[in-house]
């Protein structure tokens, strides 16, 4: 073995950062650099509450309120699988969230406190007279969690 000096001041490069998410068994390996982002469930679901997208999570981290679903966002991979099943583009990237990040903070709070859905249930009878209704969480939504399965 031949003992290595270096010169005053010199720091060998660290190794590479791997870090590693894992959700629900499912592993994924992200490089420094990434960004992890998360969908959200946005105004256009209340009274919508279609359900396709519940369907197609890899994941199953949809949360079913009365009127409304969410994501959690540490359970999302961001697969993005969800977002066209929904037929009034209520699912987008968080990154696509109002200013104030409201929608992120909504998904986030009921994730916590609304039960898991995995299965689509029947969506409201009314659901499409509320589909291009403008403005719903003000006056449309309820904080009531669903029955989850």
């Amino acid at each position: 073995l031949v003992a290595m000096s270096h010169p005053a001041g010199f720091s060998p490069p660290e190794p590479p950062v791997q870090l590693t998410l894992t959700a629900q068994g499912h592993t994924s390996r992200l490089q420094p650099e990434t960004v992890l982002m998360t969908y959200i469930v946005t105004d256009a679901c209340i009274r919508c509450k279609y359900m396709d997208c519940v369907e197609v999570c890899p994941v199953d981290c949809f949360y079913e309120g009365e009127n409304f679903l969410v994501i959690h966002p540490e359970e999302c991979i961001d697969c993005g699988v969800c977002q066209p099943e929904c037929p009034v583009e209520a699912i987008v990237p968080d990154t696509e969230d109002d200013a104030d990040g409201k929608w992120l903070k909504l998904n986030t709070e009921y994730a916590k406190v609304w039960p898991n859905i995995t299965i689509k249930g029947t969506p409201p009878e009314d659901r499409d007279d509320y589909a291009t209704v403008k403005g719903k969480l003000d006056t449309l939504f309820s904080t009531k969690p669903g029955t989850g399965n």
